[in-house]
């Protein structure tokens, strides 16, 4: 059961990603919306996305101390 949802999560969140660069381009469209959950999604699944989406949180969070 768990490769079958991993297999899921993983189809999802490239595809909200995909989204989410298209939204980037299209200026009506809000790209972000899709594209943290979909980073989201295969942090769960790839420990290295999690990894790098925590790092730019933390980046975020000390550029909004200063």
């Amino acid at each position: 059961m768990k490769p079958v949802v991993n297999t899921i999560k993983i189809v999802v969140g490239i595809t909200l990603v995909i989204i989410g660069l298209i939204g980037g381009l299209i200026p009506i469209f809000q790209g972000w919306m899709f594209g943290i959950p979909g980073l989201m999604l295969l942090g769960s699944v790839f420990p290295p996305v999690k990894r790098w989406t925590h790092n730019l949180v933390d980046k975020a969070k000390k550029k909004m101390k200063s």
